[in-house]
């Protein structure tokens, strides 16, 4: 018995959410890594990693903390996060 199979709808593209992509204005010790221009969420998480590799600040043992240079540790307020936390205290940052 041959089981028909539907034929499988073409992968629709992904819309990122509004609130995601709305242009968010960076403070004063955040401008200092990624720029003062208002950019999305999206862009923001993205300048900051290339920022953390660009300086090589993942944490050698545990590639999911960042150690903190001075930049940094003026948003971060502690030498070392993991990058889940990151997010949530840049994001204190945005306005």
């Amino acid at each position: 018995m041959a089981t028909a199979k539907k034929a499988a709808a073409p992968a629709k593209k992904r819309e990122p959410s509004a609130a995601f992509m709305k242009p968010m204005t960076p403070s004063a010790q955040l401008a200092a890594i990624i720029g003062s221009t208002p950019m999305p969420r999206t862009e923001v998480t993205k300048k900051v990693w290339e920022y953390i590799k660009a300086n090589n600040l993942q944490d050698a043992q545990n590639k999911r903390n960042i150690n903190a240079d001075a930049k940094l540790k003026e948003i971060f307020k502690k030498p070392q996060v993991t990058m889940f936390e990151m997010t949530k205290l840049i994001s204190a940052h945005l306005s």
